[in-house]
């Protein structure tokens, strides 16, 4: 039995479902709302790669590294993005949460902040986990605040940790957050949601 089985999971509009073949059109419209492949500190697949993007994600799963959800926007059906669990280690509970990204038209939403709501009540309520983490290119300004602002506390830097995909080496942000904070963080996520936009 894997650490993270199938799940879907859903609120405020927004659906978190298990990656599958049946989303690659779907993915790719949606990184085509923006050309998001085009932004250096992302993970966001070119659309000649949309296909290879979901059989990694596939083959992480298989191996229990990677669980990926597709998401989705309840009232339209539409793919407007994608979030994962990864480096999943079930011997101490702990997981990260990554690979996210939108379409650009769903950018400065409710989205991220439901879709991690829901990422991160499912990994303690759950799954139990004890620590949920971030990582994030260095450059990538936009991301380390969303996390900042979701509550998770700076770890650290792992410099020359990893290549972007135009062949340049990046250092790596690491954020993490323990069950112990989870609910304060709930309850700040919950009030922002809550708050009229």
């Amino acid at each position: 039995m894997a650490f993270v089985e199938p799940t879907t999971l859903s609120a405020r509009g927004v659906s978190l479902v298990p990656l599958a073949f049946a989303h690659e059109e779907g993915l790719r419209a949606a990184a085509a709302d923006g050309e998001l492949w085009n932004i250096r500190v992302t993970s966001v697949p070119e659309p000649k790669d949309t296909r290879k993007y979901i059989e990694d994600a596939m083959a992480m799963r298989e191996a229990g590294h990677r669980f990926a959800f597709a998401v989705i926007e309840d009232s339209s059906g539409k793919v407007i993005g994608s979030s994962s669990y990864h480096d999943i280690v079930p011997a101490i509970k702990r997981l990260e949460i990554g690979y996210t990204w939108y379409a650009q038209s769903h950018q400065r939403s409710h989205v991220n902040s439901t879709c991690k709501l829901l990422l991160m009540t499912h990994a303690f309520e759950t799954l139990g986990c004890h620590v949920v983490g971030w990582r994030t290119d260095n450059f990538n300004f936009a991301s380390q605040a969303a996390i900042e602002r979701l509550g998770a506390k700076k770890d650290g830097v792992l410099r020359g940790h990893a290549l972007r995909r135009d062949g340049t080496i990046r250092d790596t942000v690491m954020y993490s957050l323990r069950s112990g904070e989870w609910p304060e963080v709930r309850a700040q996520l919950l009030h922002a949601l809550n708050k009229p936009r």
